[in-house]
């Protein structure tokens, strides 16, 4: 799992300053993890992200944005509510859930809307 800067966002993810239209440039499907180092319901998702980073390694990257530091990243994707999960298939707009989700409901959304088995 690999955390994300503004700079690292815009090479891994999505050139904001350049495009105004949403498009991936990553190898793979992604899951972004906005959350903040005091939010309880983020801690508890944190190890869920670990298992799947291990469960689907090679297969789509997991990322984390702490919101606390990279504020104009939240602010762009309209977090309100941490955690906040933010789905992104390789070829499609990405898909944003709020709340700590348990492990099956993330499964579920790399299946469906990741398309990764």
């Amino acid at each position: 799992m690999e955390h994300l800067t503004k700079t690292s966002f815009k090479e891994k993810v999505f050139n904001f300053e350049e495009n105004k239209d949403w498009k991936f440039i990553g190898g793979k499907p992604c899951i972004i993890d906005f959350y903040a180092d005091w939010c309880a319901p983020c801690k508890m998702v944190a190890p869920v992200l670990e298992e799947l980073a291990t469960d689907y390694d090679g297969k789509i990257d997991i990322y984390k944005v702490n919101t606390e530091q990279e504020q104009e990243l939240a602010s762009m994707f309209g977090i309100r509510s941490i955690p906040s999960i933010l789905f992104v298939p390789q070829d499609e707009a990405p898909q944003m859930s709020a709340g700590a989700l348990p492990k099956e409901s993330f499964v579920q959304a790399i299946k469906e809307v990741l398309k990764v088995q």
